[in-house]
């Protein structure tokens, strides 16, 4: 599962990207990291599990006991050991742990106790300090008197040679018919290497991600039946040249011994950095990437190789800008208006508007019919504009209606002024 990451050259990056899924060196740091805080200390009482978790409740409980740590791929064995008491019969209980993909343990005092500690391991004396099984995304897993899982394979880092023999005997396995990228992913061969780990191993090994896992495997077993040189050759040659399966094993080795590791404690931005820059692929700027059949995406430079999926579309790692930070204006923002109104204020203001329109329409109409009047006419406007008053001036006048000699008399009559027409009474 991938989705975007802003660019791992931001320092802002650094803590979210080490929420990502724990790989084999990170599964190795955290027992290390637990042997180195818990060398010398003793723990009491019961171990205690937060009520957020699904996880089972852990059984134990003890005056005083020890915590040791080792790990195996992407799995981590915790033992608990009573310490010989008289009249003690506790037992070692171990617990083993798959950290999902955000888990991780914390040695830190009682009162800055994480969020999301999820279980929780008490010291004795003061001040109390706990040992906290952290876990933000819940995914990891515990299992009380719990074993290595039957299905998984040897560790790539800590068992090398019968993680190279597992492989090379089971070539035959159906799980080599996939891509080399998906290969790399099955615990049961491939034990400890994961997302960033596929994308480095491959990329330093020139190796396309598509390419069928037996055809490139097959090519290492045919090169140790034929190869006719010395030890100390062939020793050389590996050192110089690693195949796959070594690479497999000297690329975890070497991010877990830079500077420290690879920043096991999430907020340490200086390891953070420092495996920034190991990294030569993963989500490198520059880079192309495609999504293999279960959706996990793989980083790459060059051809894919021939069972790449049909229709994916390459994409390169861009390095985002930087976004500039929002100026804040000194006015003041305006008050929106309440858009709610009653409905007889909205008929008002559709009459308004609907004036407003006949009006501006009106209005239009009459600039049309001057800029008409004022335009020149062309021939053929001209012609029909003289035939209109050609027609007007040949047509007769409207006849005249005679008047009888009743309407002359009294129109006369109307015509002498008023003085006279009293004398003449």
């Amino acid at each position: 599962m991938w989705f975007y990451l802003p660019s791992l050259f931001s320092p802002s990056f650094f803590p979210f990207f080490f929420s990502r899924m724990p790989e084999g060196p990170e599964l190795f740091q955290a027992s290390r990291y637990i042997n180195a805080e818990c060398a010398g200390i003793i723990f009491t009482g019961k171990v205690e599990k937060s009520e957020v978790s699904k996880n089972p409740e852990v059984p134990f409980e003890s005056d005083a006991y020890r915590i040791s740590a080792v790990s195996r791929g992407k799995e981590l064995k915790l033992t608990l050991t009573p310490l010989p008491r008289e009249g003690s019969k506790g037992r070692p209980m171990d617990l083993v742990f798959r950290f999902g993909m955000s888990g991780n343990f914390k040695m830190v005092p009682v009162s800055d106790m994480p969020k999301h500690a999820h279980l929780r391991f008490y010291t004795q004396g003061k001040p109390a300090r706990v040992l906290c099984y952290v876990d933000t995304r819940r995914f990891g897993k515990w299992e009380v008197d719990g074993t290595w899982q039957a299905d998984r394979g040897p560790c790539v880092m800590l068992e090398y040679e019968q993680f190279r023999d597992n492989v090379l005997r089971n070539l035959s396995d159906k799980a080599f018919n996939k891509p080399i990228c998906e290969a790399l992913l099955n615990q049961k061969f491939f034990n400890g290497v994961g997302n960033y780990l596929r994308a480095e191993i491959l990329h330093r090994s020139n190796i396309p991600p598509f390419e069928k896992a037996r055809t490139v495997l097959e090519e290492l077993q045919r090169g140790l039946q034929v190869s006719g040189a010395t030890l100390s050759r062939k020793v050389k040659l590996k050192r110089e040249n690693p195949d796959l399966l070594e690479a497999c094993h000297l690329l975890p080795m070497e991010a877990v011994n830079l500077g420290g590791g690879k920043g096991y404690d999430p907020t340490n931005r200086e390891d953070a950095a420092l495996f920034v820059e190991w990294l030569h692929c993963y989500s490198v700027p520059g880079m192309k990437s495609l999504r293999d059949a279960n959706g996990r995406t793989i980083w790459f430079q060059g051809d894919p190789g021939p069972l790449a999926p049909k229709g994916g579309k390459s994409q390169k790692k861009k390095i985002q800008p930087k976004s500039k930070p929002a100026v804040q204006s000194s006015k003041a923002p305006k008050p929106r208006r309440d858009s709610t109104s009653s409905p007889a204020q909205k008929e008002v203001k559709g009459r308004r508007r609907l004036k407003l329109e006949n009006g501006v329409t009106q209005k239009k109409e009459e600039e049309g019919m001057v800029k008409r009047a004022r335009a020149p006419k062309s021939r053929s406007q001209k012609s029909s504009s003289d035939l209109q008053e050609s027609s007007l001036l040949s047509s007769p006048p409207p006849a005249r209606k005679r008047r009888t000699p009743a309407q002359k008399n009294q129109t006369k009559a109307s015509a002498i002024p008023r003085s006279k027409r009293v004398k003449a009474s």
